[in-house]
């Protein structure tokens, strides 16, 4: 489909008249059109569309309506309705009021285009420019982070169900495409087997015939992949997105032995980030944090906390599930860089901190990362009287340490952590540590005292950072980090963030990209409203402690 030829901006006036009238003490969907304007225009979108085939609605219109679809959390057949029936969106749309709308799946095939072409941002970047543009959005000011666990709109299956439903999903998707080949090669018992999805089965509960079972859907999958595999077998089969679920699965589940497909058991299992969970959302993975274990995503956002301007969510993180918070410190703050949204402080909780990010951040970004340390896990730190890190003197020039007694190392070597991250470790003679009267307090080891640290610039960073947490100022200062966990609740609760209404990693950040700009457009036009930043509610209970 082709622009529209026409770009309609002007509220026709019938239908400024009957809005008006119809909402005499203001409507925050039409103070969105009085106070922003359109917020999109088409020239945004013109690389999304062909220049030859059939008319398309006015992008800008569909933008806005995706925005103010996930604003009220409505489904596409809701959105497009209220296209079709409400006067205020008539109004910020600048329809007539007998416009008919559109069909609801015009805004399925808007969000394919813009995944298609790696447009998931665009809604989120260009309502952002634009607040910029106003004076809304400052840049080098303070912004803080967190993330939150995002559940996948798949069903949770254990190892038999997974192996099962994959090889399931395969034989529809072969069905569709190639039905007659697929009938040549299927064996009969295949149809008894995987014509129900497996969730429908009454699975073994004896061991042993859990595990036959296992191996036989591992066979089948081998002799599956083999004839999809073979030299007479139709090329574009091979293509296949189901197909490379298929083969990946098996890799990670299964391994031939002596000519046999074997389950893989604990100790040869592939680490938890590279383990499929379900054959319908190749992206979705399990993890867990404290308490909760989930199978989905994990989603980080940035906002900025500025009492002085209107608190503006500034990037968008969505991972796996099991991408560490220390992962995506780079990456965001690369994102803020390109778009010129860089803060001065960030504010973000101890998940977030690693002695490299401290600097990397301060050196490479101008960013100072306030955030607490992690703490020190040893057994000498966490032991009263013992001699932990910080009693030994470091001399990173001479390369030695000096430990409480004042004997000096007699090694020290720079070499490569578990992490791939450049460590130093130093050690105190076995025949020093062996007499000395207080080695109780300082080692268990029979081979002497090791310590194991950061290289200079790093060590000192992460010992300011300890240093500075227990000060009231730091305290004082970080207390601006609570009110990200407002945005998160503002974000789950009210706008249905938690859990996924897409599968695949791209689409879900798309989810998350304009449930985030719904947000800042809520934030914005409260803001210009007067309306002043909400505080931590505390109940009448909790008041009486600090009263």
């Amino acid at each position: 489909m082709t622009l529209h030829p026409q770009y309609v901006l002007d509220i026709p006036e019938e239908t400024r008249k009957v809005a008006q009238a119809a909402f005499r003490k203001g409507n925050r969907t039409m103070q969105m059109r009085d106070e922003l304007g359109t917020v999109f225009n088409d020239e945004q979108f013109r690389d999304l569309f062909p220049s030859v085939g059939q008319t398309a609605e006015n992008p800008w219109r569909l933008a806005l309506v995706t925005v103010m679809q996930f604003a009220e959390n409505l489904t596409d057949r809701q959105a497009a309705d209220a296209v079709r029936g409400r006067i205020d969106w008539k109004y910020a749309l600048s329809l007539e009021l007998t416009d008919e709308g559109f069909d609801f799946s015009v805004l399925s095939e808007f969000r394919s285009r813009l995944v298609t072409h790696k447009a998931e941002a665009r809604l989120f970047e260009e309502m952002l420019s634009g607040f910029q543009e106003r004076g809304l959005l400052k840049t080098r000011g303070k912004q803080r982070t967190d993330s939150t666990h995002i559940l996948g709109q798949v069903r949770e299956l254990n190892r038999l169900e997974f192996v099962g439903e994959t090889v399931r999903a395969t034989l529809n998707e072969l069905a569709r495409i190639a039905p007659q080949w697929l009938a040549e090669i299927v064996p009969p018992e295949w149809f008894d087997r995987y014509g129900r999805p497996f969730s429908e089965y009454r699975l073994p509960q004896k061991d042993s015939e859990r595990l036959a079972l296992g191996d036989q859907i591992g066979k089948d999958g081998v002799l599956l992949l083999t004839s999809l595999y073979a030299l007479d077998a139709p090329a574009n089969l091979r293509q296949l997105e189901q197909v490379e679920i298929l083969r990946r699965a098996w890799v990670l589940q299964f391994y031939q032995e002596d000519d046999q497909t074997r389950w893989r058991k604990i100790g040869n299992l592939p680490p938890g980030e590279r383990i499929l969970m379900s054959p319908y959302d190749k992206d979705v993975r399990v993890s867990k944090k404290r308490n909760t274990t989930w199978v989905g995503y994990k989603v980080h956002l940035t906002e900025t906390c500025d009492e002085e301007t209107a608190h503006i969510i500034t990037n968008v993180k969505t991972t796996l599930a099991t991408v560490a918070d220390t992962e995506v410190v780079d990456a965001i703050h690369s994102a803020l860089q390109e778009k010129n949204q860089l803060p001065d402080q960030h504010l973000m909780d101890n998940g977030y901190t690693s002695a490299n990010a401290y600097v990397h951040c301060q050196q490479v970004y101008g960013v100072e990362l306030f955030a607490p340390a992690r703490p020190d896990v040893s057994w000498q730190a966490q032991t009263p009287g013992a001699f932990q890190r910080t009693d030994f003197q470091i001399d990173f020039h001479k390369q030695t340490v000096v430990c409480p007694q004042g004997h000096t190392t007699h090694r020290w070597s720079e070499r490569l952590g578990k992490r791939g991250k450049p460590t130093i470790q130093a050690n105190f003679s076995a025949a020093t540590c062996r007499t000395c009267p207080v080695r109780e307090r300082c080692t268990t080891s029979p081979n002497g005292r090791q310590l194991t640290f950061s290289p200079q610039a790093q060590f000192d960073a992460l010992q300011f950072a300890r240093d500075r947490q227990v000060t009231d100022a730091f305290k004082q200062t970080y207390k601006k980090r609570a009110g990200i966990e407002g945005s998160i609740s503002q974000a789950v609760s009210v706008l249905g963030m938690r859990r996924t209404r897409y599968r695949g990693l791209d689409k879900v950040h798309l989810q998350h990209l304009v449930t985030a700009a719904a947000m800042n457009l809520m934030r914005v036009l409260d803001w210009l409203a007067g309306k002043k930043h909400s505080t931590t509610r505390l109940s009448a209970f909790a008041r009486l402690a600090v009263s």
